[in-house]
């Protein structure tokens, strides 16, 4: 006998006679996957795709050495304050109040605050160094002494950047000012901490008098950020589940029509969900955006499994065979096909662990257990519960509910079901051609489709989170200031979210010629780089910081022209001592933006001009980097962005190809195992590629980009498309060994299997299809792929694969590989 049959009399034995201990031994391991739910954590954002990837590790060297970044420093924040004018007496004692409020509360840990506001005041009053003294200032000074102060404060560049653009400095008017505050942290401090000291600021801003947190004065930082990020991804999760756990019970009852069927049902799709997540929990894998559809897709594949073993058992039943004959037979028939699946299926997810995203690799690894656990749980234990429920029914006086499968009799699904068969008969070539074409046109259509990623792709359009907003509590979602300060910078200071590429100089800067080496980096820019009028690039660095500072300060001047030997006013010898004086004047805060503390790196920014591409911008300042002598990295958000859009495809095609592979040849070699026969596996496969090719072109002709979130489709729809081609394959062939020819085999699986797939199909694509109902944008997207993924698989299996097979039985005998003789071999 062979392993696959004696592992088939052994689950025959276990269910059909001892199904109390089936059932008790799984329900004890439930409880002990139980234990590992609680210790699950959450990871969500953008971040998790950019870990690994130089430019990230560029940009968090900046964040570590700089006081002030370009990555959203995990110790820094941004405080909006937006008004009639924000220069006005009124709004400048409030914001000086503010700061004074940061500044004096010991647990808030801010180390310092700056602003506009502070600037006018040390025009005031010169010896006020802290924001209560400043506010006083303020308070006390006459109209004509707070004007003159706001017109040397400008003079001298201090409201520079602060300020909004539709600033007018002669009627001493702006809507809009930014508040840098700084927090001073350990290296060890935890993002969580940052997040929670960020959100009491909030607190503390909101209770200054004249003060609306999140209206007139918002506190941003990369804490806040991480909170709203986490809870967009918890408003996903609360708004999907709900939805796809009651739709798809609508569908339970539509394809069980039986309460205790249902219940036996939802309970096995209970446990194979708490094994999965116990199992993250255990392994130490996160919750992140990617894995919010393992549990749509565990729901998608259980309820399959559910409604193929409940579906065949009726149909012995209907042919008067007894409960445990019945459950046998089914068991001998399905367990092969659920193995087939579930093994393609698991070469589908696995084939994710060679992408190089951290969250790709846990979907691949966590769906992989998931779906594994599914065939354990929906092929041993429902079959088990499912005997001992009808023992127990036969004995006590339960009235049965519904006892047929679906898709047999004269029902109209049935006649629509047979419309595959009837067309094989008619026009198999056809057919056949037509699908071809059709799935190879619309691959290639598709190799055309766009690639995105970025921070913002996480968050969802205002419309939509106001339509949410009207769902009742806990429904409705985090009211997220992301969006708000988005808004902001773009329309009030005309700056993009994302900021200006930078060189990171990885380097000592120390030696005398290290500032004319940074000031060269900016001479002959690209073409998309915002120029000067003496045709440099316009950047900011510590050079700029230094003639800036020498420009409004004899004394530095002096300084920098007695180290500028090469009259370029840029220092050449004794850089440390300018660097000194450069940190002790009133430019230091700006210095150490752009110089290390250890001096042991700097950087450069560089503005874009208006309207270049992302694409064309990073390429600039990677060839940039290339040509300087300086050890330069090129970084910033869209450097970094880019990098991962360049991984995205080559992760797609790589999985894709490795998800066809593993699964071709499991399935050509399982056939020739199990049937004498592997081109069985190929024919199981060509419905497949259709469905890719067709899933490929429906992305590009819906606009739907190709992201980290959803690139694992191409190879999770070879395992999802499997699915059904396996289910009508594997019935065919037994049919057609016992039958009466190939047509009475196609009717009866068409009947029979038909049936169930397409009650698979209704429930998996409403599963997958809430989750469209997800709040992060991202998500929608795989959703509705999943779902595309899974009906296109259905109509392949329903109306390619018959006519496939009339056409394999026609011409194969051609080529040496008959298909009567192939199955009569057995």
């Amino acid at each position: 006998m062979r392993y696959i049959d004696r592992l088939i009399s052994a689950i025959d034995t276990a269910v059909t006679e001892r199904p109390a201990a089936v059932i008790a031994a799984f329900l004890l391991l439930t409880v002990v996957a139980a234990g590992g739910v609680g210790s699950i954590s959450t990871s969500a954002g953008a971040d998790q795709f950019t870990q690994d990837i130089p430019a990230q590790q560029a940009l968090d060297s900046i964040d570590e050495d700089f006081e002030s970044s370009i990555g959203g420093e995990e110790t820094a924040a941004q405080l909006i304050f937006r008004g009639d004018n924000v220069l006005s007496r009124p709004a400048l004692i409030r914001v000086l109040e503010t700061q004074d409020r940061l500044e004096s509360r010991s647990g808030l840990r801010v180390e310092s605050t700056s602003s506009h506001a502070a600037a006018v005041a040390r025009e005031l009053d010169p010896s006020a160094t802290t924001p209560a003294a400043q506010r006083d200032a303020v308070a006390e000074a006459t109209s004509a002494e707070l004007r003159a102060a706001i017109t040397d404060a400008d003079a001298t560049g201090a409201l520079a950047g602060q300020l909004s653009t539709e600033y007018n400095p002669t009627a001493q008017q702006a809507g809009a000012a930014i508040v840098g505050v700084s927090y001073n942290l350990p290296g060890s401090a935890s993002s969580g901490t940052v997040a929670d000291l960020q959100t009491q600021s909030v607190d503390v801003v909101d209770g200054v008098p004249g003060n609306v947190a999140g209206e007139n004065a918002i506190l941003f930082g990369d804490g806040i950020l991480q909170n709203e990020i986490t809870a967009l991804l918890s408003d996903t999760a609360i708004v999907v589940f709900p939805a796809a756990l009651v739709l798809i019970l609508g569908f339970l009852l539509l394809a069980y029509r039986d309460p205790i069927d249902m219940a036996l049902g939802l309970t096995a799709l209970v446990i194979s969900i708490v094994w999965t997540f116990g199992f993250m929990g255990y392994a130490g894998i996160p919750f992140s955006d990617s894995l919010v559809t393992v549990f749509p897709l565990l729901v998608a594949v259980g309820i399959d499994f559910g409604i193929h073993i409940i579906n065949r058992y009726r149909e012995e039943r209907l042919e008067g065979a007894s409960i445990a004959d019945s459950m046998q037979i089914t068991t001998d028939q399905l367990f092969v096909a659920f193995l087939l699946v579930t093994i393609t299926t698991v070469f589908s997810f696995v084939a994710n662990l060679i992408s190089p995203f951290d969250p790709n690799r846990d979907f691949g690894l966590v769906a992989a257990v998931g779906i594994s656990s599914t065939l354990l749980v929906f092929g041993v234990f429902l079959p088990a519960a499912k005997v001992l429920a009808d023992e127990w029914r036969a004995k006590l006086p339960i009235p049965g509910f519904g006892k047929t499968p679906l898709g047999t009799g004269g029902t109209r699904l049935k006649g629509l079901l047979k419309t595959g068969v009837t067309i094989s008969r008619v026009a198999p070539v056809v057919v056949v051609a037509l699908f071809l074409i059709t799935g190879a046109a619309a691959g290639a259509y598709g190799t055309g489709v766009d690639t995105e990623f970025s921070e913002e792709a996480f968050f969802p359009d205002q419309s939509r989170l106001d339509a949410y907003s009207q769902l009742p509590d806990p429904l409705a979602p985090t009211d997220y200031t992301f969006l708000k300060v988005l808004t902001i910078f773009e329309e009030d200071f005309e700056q993009d979210f994302i900021g200006s590429v930078t060189l990171y100089i990885d380097q000592s800067v120390r030696d005398d010629d290290s500032l004319e080496q940074i000031s060269r980096a900016t001479e002959n820019p690209p073409d998309s780089f915002e120029t000067t009028d003496d045709r440099r690039a316009q950047a900011t660095s510590v050079v700029t910081v230094i003639q800036e500072e020498s420009a409004r300060n004899p004394q530095f001047r002096q300084t920098v022209a007695a180290n500028d030997r090469l009259g370029t006013n840029v220092p050449d010898r004794n850089v440390d001592a300018v660097y000194d004086e450069l940190l002790d004047s009133s430019a230091g805060p700006q210095a150490r933006g752009y110089l290390a503390e250890d001096r042991g790196s700097a950087r450069i920014d560089y503005t874009i001009k208006p309207g270049v591409e992302d694409e064309q911008a990073v390429s600039d300042v990677r060839q940039l980097a290339e040509r300087t002598p300086l050890e330069a990295v090129p970084t910033g958000d869209l450097v970094v962005n880019d990098a991962v859009i360049d991984l995205l495809l080559d992760s797609a095609v790589r999985t894709l190809i490795a998800a066809f592979i593993l699964t071709a040849v499991f399935l050509t070699l399982s056939y020739r195992y199990l049937e004498r026969r592997a081109v069985y596996g190929l024919i199981n496969l060509v419905p497949v590629l259709v469905t890719v090719g067709l899933l490929v072109g429906t992305m590009r002709l819906f606009d739907i980009p190709l992201t980290p979130i959803n690139a694992p489709i191409l190879s999770v729809s070879i395992g999802l498309g499997v699915d059904y081609t396996v289910h009508f394959m594997h019935r065919f062939v037994d049919e057609y060994k016992a039958g009466d020819g190939i047509y009475s085999a196609l009717d009866v699986t068409i009947g029979g299997t038909g049936g169930a797939l397409t009650g698979s199909m209704l429930t998996t694509v409403t599963g997958l299809g809430v989750l469209w109902l997800a709040v992060i944008p991202l998500i929608q997207d795989f959703g509705l792929l999943l779902a595309l993924g899974v009906f296109y698989a259905y109509v392949c299996s329903i109306f390619l694969v018959p006519s496939l097979v009339i056409v394999w039985d026609r011409f194969g005998g051609k080529v040496g590989l008959p298909l009567k003789a192939a199955i009569e071999r057995e």
